[in-house]
Parts: C-alpha cells; structure tokens; sequence
C-alpha cells in the first residue's frame, strides 16, 4: 500500500486504547454499504433511486437506515428542495473527507485482494487440469 505504517506502541494500555478506537470506528461505519454510501456521495451528491441504482444489492430499508446513521454522525447532509414537487438530495459532509484516505487505502487494498484471489483461482484451475491430464 502506498502510505507509511505508523508505529503502534507495544503495551497493554495502548492496545486496548487501539482497540477501543477500532471499535468506535467500526461502530459508525461498520456494515456494508456505510463507507460504499460515503465513497459515492463524495464524488457528488445524488437522491435516493440514484443511490439505489448505484449500490446494486441494497434494499430501500438498509439504505434509509444507512443515510440516517450517516446524516446523525455528521458524514452526509439531505437536503429537501421544494419547486413543483419535493427533491431530496444527500450530500457528503466536508467531515466525510476525512475518510478519503480510509476509502482510497480500502479501494486498493480491494483491488489488490481480488487480484491475488483470482491469481489463486487461475493457480489451482492450471493445477487441477495439469493432475487431470498426467
């Protein structure tokens, strides 16, 4: 990956501080599609059926439930906007930036694992046909 490993301290208190901080994290972002949800809204705002298209697979209660998790931690914004009829539109926070390097460190570190998962998979194909065909 390309950002420096920071050094953790090697007691007790600071790994249960550590792990405290984790959990607190995973606590507000953790599920499937929280930090998906953040990534997409930070390269631009979008409604409701936008991000439903977008996140193939979420149902409209987990992504409801989602966006008002993320809109009390202060990570997106929804903004109702009334001409002929209502619009709303969820925005990502200048807070959510926070997390770009989060999300740019997981989208490589997602990519890389995928690649070594399929070069496992060809790895294993190669080897079973080579077993098949002495």
């Amino acid at each position: 990956m390309h950002t420096q490993v920071h050094q953790m301290a090697h007691n007790e208190e600071a790994c249960l501080a550590s792990v405290g901080h984790i959990r607190d994290a995973l606590y507000v972002l953790g599920g499937k599609w929280k930090l998906v949800l953040i990534f997409t809204l930070i390269e631009s705002p979008k409604r409701f059926n936008e991000l439903q298209k977008l996140l193939k697979g979420i149902g409209p209660k987990m992504l409801a439930k989602d966006l008002k998790e993320l809109e009390l931690n202060e990570f997106i914004i929804r903004k109702t906007y009334t001409a002929t009829s209502i619009k709303i539109i969820y925005e990502a926070t200048p807070y959510s930036h926070s997390l770009i390097m989060v999300l740019s460190e997981l989208r490589e570190w997602g990519y890389q694992h995928r690649e070594k998962i399929k070069k496992g998979m060809r790895k294993t194909s190669d080897h079973s046909s080579y077993l098949q065909n002495p």
